[in-house]
Parts: C-alpha cells; sequence; structure tokens
C-alpha cells in the first residue's frame, strides 16, 4: 500500500484538493492529510500503520465507536441480502418507528441519504406548506451544501470567500441573524413576517465550534414562528442523539415542527432523514405537492444499522459519558491555560470546542476570534503524538462510548507536551 504523501499526491491529480470533503485537506492546519486505513473503537490506523486515539468519529455520528460489533453485524447480515432495492423494505418501518418513539415530535418522516439532503428537503416542505418563500438561519450555522444555506455558511463553507456558483437570486431569500441574537429575527419578522416560511436553527452551533443557545433563545425562536405561522426547524445531524437520547430537542425542552437527523441514524452509514408533524409531512409527494425522492433512500443496510445503532444507545450512560467527557475537556483547558494560551472552553454532553481566545464564544464573531495560527501548531503537535483531532479549530471535538480512560490520559499527556 502507498503512504499518505504518496496518495495524496496522486489524489490530487484525481480530485479538487485530493479530497471528497474540503476540510479533509488539512490546510486550514496547514498540514496534508493521513490517509485512514482502517477503524476500531476509539482508534483510527492510517496506511502507515499508525496508531491515533480519534475525536473526529467521522464528524461525530460514531458515538458507539468505530466497528461496534453490534452494528456491524446488523450490516452484514443487511448486505447479504442486498444493499438497495429501490423499494419499500421492512427496515425502514423498524428505524422510523424507533425515531418516532425517542423523539416524539416526528411524528412521520422520511428517510434520504445525508444531512445535507435532508434540511435541503426540509426547507422545500417548509415553502410548500407555507406557500412562503423566506428562511431565517444564523451566520455560521452548517446546514450542508443545498445553495439556500451556503449564505455565511459555517464548517468548511467558512474557509471559502462568498458563495460562487450560488446565484444572488437565490440567497436574496435568505435572511440572515447572529446566533443567540433574537432581537435580530424580531426585526426580520416584524420586516417580512408574512413571508418567512421557517427559521432554520443549530440548536447547539456545531459548525463554529460548539456554541451553546443562551437562556430564552430557542424559547424565542419558538414563540415568533408560533405567532407569525412559520415553522420551526432544529438541525439536529450533530446533536440528534448524542446530546441525549431524544436528541437536543429534549435536552433543551423545546418541540420544533421539523427535525433534520444524520448519519448518526445509520450507524456511520450514508443516511439522513426529516420529519415533524404528521399534518406538515402529509405534504409530501405522494400525498401532497412537495416533490422530494431518492434511489438509495430506506436502503436496507442503513436502515438495518441504524436500528442497531438506536437499540444500543437506550443501553448507555449518557451521563456517565458527559461526566468523563467534562473532565477531560476542563483539564486540557487548563493544561493550555498553565502553557500561557488563552482558552476558552465550550462544553455539553459528549462534544466541546477549546477556542485559543480569551472571550466569551455566543456566536459566529466569537468562535472566529480563536486564533487559528495556534490552533494548527496545537493540531500538528497532538496529530505527531498520535491524538487525531479536527483538522480546523471551529470544530468540535468528539467522545465515544469506545474512548476509554486510557484513551483520555494518553491525550492529556499529548497536550502536556505540546510546545508554543
Amino acid at each position: 500500500m502507498m503512504d499518505s504523501k504518496t496518495l495524496y499526491a496522486k489524489a490530487q491529480t484525481l480530485m479538487p484538493g485530493g479530497v471528497n470533503s474540503p476540510l479533509r485537506a488539512c490546510r486550514y492546519v496547514k498540514s496534508e492529510p493521513a490517509f485512514i486505513a482502517r477503524a476500531e473503537g476509539s482508534h483510527v490506523w492510517d496506511v502507515e500503520g499508525r496508531e491515533y486515539i480519534d475525536y473526529v468519529l467521522s464528524w461525530g455520528p460514531q458515538i458507539l465507536g468505530h466497528c461496534d460489533k453490534t452494528v456491524n453485524d446488523a450490516a452484514h447480515k443487511a448486505v447479504d441480502l442486498g444493499s438497495s432495492y429501490g423499494a419499500p423494505c421492512e427496515g425502514e418501518i423498524l428505524l422510523a418507528e424507533e425515531i418516532s418513539k425517542l423523539i416524539p415530535s416526528m411524528e412521520m418522516m422520511r428517510m434520504v441519504s445525508s444531512g445535507t439532503e435532508a434540511t435541503m428537503s426540509a426547507l422545500r416542505l417548509a415553502r410548500g406548506y407555507t406557500g412562503r418563500s423566506k428562511v431565517v438561519k444564523f451566520i455560521g450555522n452548517y446546514h450542508g451544501h443545498a445553495d439556500s444555506f451556503l449564505a455565511a455558511a459555517g464548517s468548511a463553507a467558512a474557509t471559502v470567500p462568498g458563495t460562487p456558483g450560488v446565484p444572488e437570486d437565490i440567497v436574496k431569500h435568505t435572511l440572515l441573524a447572529h446566533y443567540n441574537d433574537l432581537e435580530a429575527v424580531e426585526k426580520h419578522f416584524a420586516e417580512n413576517g408574512d413571508d418567512i416560511a421557517c427559521i432554520i436553527v443549530e440548536p447547539a452551533a456545531g459548525n463554529m465550534g460548539l456554541v451553546l443557545p443562551e437562556p430564552g433563545f430557542l424559547e424565542g425562536l419558538r414563540a415568533l414562528c408560533t405567532k407569525y405561522g412559520a415553522l420551526l426547524i432544529f438541525d439536529e445531524v450533530i446533536t440528534g442523539f448524542r446530546f441525549s437520547i431524544g436528541g437536543a430537542q429534549q435536552r433543551f425542552g423545546i418541540e420544533p415542527d421539523l427535525t433534520t437527523l444524520g448519519k448518526i441514524i445509520g450507524g456511520g452509514f450514508p443516511v439522513g432523514c426529516y420529519g415533524g408533524k404528521r399534518e406538515i409531512m402529509n405534504h409530501m409527494a405522494p400525498c401532497g405537492g412537495v416533490f422530494q425522492a431518492g434511489t438509495l433512500s430506506g436502503n436496507p443496510v442503513a436502515m438495518a444499522a441504524g436500528y442497531a445503532t438506536l437499540k444500543r444507545l437506550q443501553e448507555c450512560d449518557y451521563d456517565a459519558l458527559e461526566q468523563r467527557t467534562t473532565k477531560l475537556a476542563e483539564e486540557l483547558t487548563a493544561i493550555l491555560r498553565e502553557k500561557g494560551q488563552p482558552a476558552t472552553l465550550v462544553r455539553m454532553a459528549s462534544a466541546f470546542t477549546i477556542y485559543f481566545t480569551d472571550q466569551p464564544v455566543v456566536d459566529q464573531r466569537g468562535s472566529a476570534a480563536s486564533n487559528a495560527d495556534t490552533y494548527a501548531t496545537f493540531w500538528q503537535q497532538m496529530q505527531a503524538q498520535g491524538v487525531n483531532l479536527a483538522p480546523a479549530g471551529f470544530e468540535c471535538t468528539f467522545t465515544s462510548f469506545a474512548h476509554t480512560d486510557e484513551d483520555f490520559e494518553k491525550t492529556l499527556e499529548a497536550a502536556r507536551n505540546v510546545k508554543f
């Protein structure tokens, strides 16, 4: 097998930047990517055989760890019966029933193949249901790469100036506000309330680093949508089944009209889902006039893996993982401060972000104040010691039920060895 450097050189002749998703190029951290050969539990191995403690976890969904035996067994059994039918299968019903039981606001749902498909379809449904055009989104929130969402988006889109290829006629319908700025949202509704189809929001932002909602923010969004007849969409692609077994909406006690979910409901397989109130979902074809379709939607392998994942998660101790993750995050932050680095910690459940700034982070402006060069130095030295962090400082650090106390102690020791 070729080494990572050789593979990356070859990949750059075949794929833009040598990658199939921009952040993987590791340019933000002034490095080149390691090509991963395999993963198990809380660890990944690159093609050279180097082992890493993994805190990326496929950008969050591997909360059980990589290659969970129960999930893998279910997927293997399913694939032996066929990987795609383009027809209904029982697995769709089993997974949908489980999701609806755990997230009661999702009375009906539609399976798709990615989080981007889920958010794109939820927006179309909101527009079709309300007969309105405009959407309120928050600067730094990332809802996939559909055109309407690439106005001031987070995640890898934050590294790209503007939105080339996205017509102004499309993004003019996207109204922007800073996260946690309820007054700005109120102003949008005062000026455009009769044409706002929905608010879409990450109930806890995870694509400009972790940013938590301030008290009253989500409640205020719910009240505005109810008052003006707009829909509230929670993008739980990151928070769903991670912030609690019922997602962020259970944790914060807010019921949205529509919810979008991502790869976690497929145990990491390519899958997404959007759903909500029965009255709204029945506007989707073939019951209503809002169209969306996909040959791989509800494919039997992802359905089987997802059902096994949700069954396993109901046996897991979320509180214990949160306590262990909190201890890790706080000790990492303390180590960085002892080294003279300004560090602001934002944490909840099994996710956290340490920003290299001494300012509070409540929106994208606070996230952007984090020192990118300092993060790059930190990332490079942690990577060299076998700790795999997100290759950008505005992403979350995720833990899993597979991470051990030994993993955490090795991570802390690596941080102690970092020199700035």
